[in-house]
């Protein structure tokens, strides 16, 4: 296997309308006759790449893989409506999107992959922020801030004065949806007033260029960018462990929550019992997806994950297990054990 984490580094702002394709000797039109779309998730854009370039040279160029970076939210609007084989998503599908997925008849496997820490970051020239409360962040980024609370004095006492600089996910994105729901208490909740962008790229750049900087991103652009960012510990007064850093020790052994989520592939139904090369291609994602997230700076599922996902494909299970609506904490064995609706 090869490196691939460096990549992320040279994902542009254009990068929403990127398209991943390997180059391949084998003849146009058999690739275009044997193509798998995929769209949605930037933050699970980095597992599918990698697994699309295995898997396209596993098959010598027979099957064609695109992978494209419109959001959680903009994936699950292609997918909807049919226009896609797999979605990306780091989010679970909502109610509205079920119903455009109904509307469309577009039935779906909802698969999880792989995990996420949730990274809250900072510039690594600031020298007070080493960690900060759910709560601190509440008020912080809760939709009454706006215009409030600007100046770091204002988040914790003895903290400069000096104002806020700050960045996060685009409001189509999940790492959007699942912070808000989690820091919050819900999805989507937040203050208008910061840089958002679904290019976790322009949020790094953002981040490095303010020492006075604040803001979240998927852990795998953080762990790219170490060097230049620093991350906060997070303290959830629901726990007892205090301030823990974003680090895989931590999210398997359960310390570092609630930030800490699953990411997940979505699959049509149709596209995968009716186009060989899909069913191909999602049977090498489950079998590969351990070894290459971990690849990507992402954590691997438990091995009765996979199984249990493989399971789900097998028996028809098509649906959701969260009914539209977001959870925050919910453990990967009891997301596959649930019956899911459509």
């Amino acid at each position: 296997m090869r490196a691939r984490i460096g990549r992320l580094g040279m994902m542009a702002s254009a990068a929403l309308a990127f398209v991943v394709s390997a180059v391949h000797t084998a003849p146009v039109a058999v690739a275009q006759d044997r193509l798998v779309r995929i769209d949605g998730s930037s933050t699970v854009f980095p597992v599918t790449e990698a697994v699309a370039e295995e898997f396209q040279n596993s098959t010598r160029g027979r099957v064609k893989v695109t992978v494209g970076i419109s959001g959680t939210g903009g994936g699950f609007k292609k997918f909807c409506r049919g226009e896609t084989d797999i979605s990306n998503a780091s989010r679970p599908i909502l109610a509205l999107e079920m119903a455009l997925a109904r509307e469309n008849g577009v039935e779906y496997f909802e698969l999880p992959i792989c995990f996420d820490a949730l990274t809250v970051a900072v510039n690594k020239d600031n020298t007070w922020a080493t960690s900060m409360t759910i709560e601190e962040l509440k008020r912080l980024w809760e939709p009454e801030a706006q215009g409030k609370i600007m100046r770091w004095s204002q988040v914790r006492e003895g903290w400069p004065e000096h104002k806020i600089d700050l960045f996060g996910a685009g409001s189509d994105s999940g790492t959007f949806d699942y912070f808000t729901e989690a820091v919050v208490g819900k999805a989507k909740s937040s203050r208008g007033d910061f840089t958002g962008s679904e290019d976790d790229n322009v949020l790094v750049r953002g981040l490095e260029g303010s020492r006075y900087a604040l803001g979240f991103l998927p852990y795998a652009y953080f762990a790219e960018n170490e060097g230049r960012l620093r991350a906060v510990a997070i303290d959830w007064e629901e726990d007892e462990h205090g301030p823990m850093l974003p680090n895989m020790d931590n999210v398997v052994k359960g310390l570092y929550n609630p930030l800490s989520r699953p990411l997940f592939l979505y699959v049509n139904k149709s596209s995968y019992e009716t186009k060989p090369w899909v069913k191909q291609f999602v049977d090498y994602y489950l079998e590969h997806a351990a070894e290459l997230a971990e690849e990507v700076k992402y954590l691997p599922l438990p091995a009765r994950a996979y199984e249990m996902a493989r399971d789900r494909l097998r028996s028809g299970q098509t649906g959701t297990a969260f009914g539209g609506v977001p959870e925050v904490g919910v453990s990967v064995e009891e997301i596959l054990s649930r019956q899911p609706t459509q």
